[in-house]
């Protein structure tokens, strides 16, 4: 049988959507802006698939670095190697103190 190890290998509970909230997202979740130094959650949205960072980040808190066209470069702390992370805005949500 054929390896099957593509980008949403092992997602099937993880980027799953409650009944009431399939479809696609407001748009607000589109036009957010975030300042540089900013903490934010990485929350996938799977309605979306472009700009969409990989699963092992899912659940992540990482830190605004920048932003590259659309999207917002994120740096994550992952064991003693910090990552650069490109995810748009649907997957991203601000954190609250």
């Amino acid at each position: 049988m054929a390896l099957h190890n593509g980008p949403r290998k092992k997602t099937r509970y993880k980027f799953k959507k409650a009944l009431r909230a399939r479809g696609l997202p407001p748009v607000t979740s589109v036009i957010q802006q975030f300042d540089e130094g900013q903490k934010v959650h990485i929350v996938v949205e799977p309605s979306i698939h472009k700009g969409m960072p990989h699963r092992r980040f899912h659940g992540k808190t990482g830190t605004v670095i920048g932003q590259r066209g659309q999207a917002w470069v994120l740096e994550i702390k992952d064991g003693n190697a910090t990552k650069t992370v490109i995810a748009r805005p649907q997957h991203l949500k601000a954190q609250k103190y």
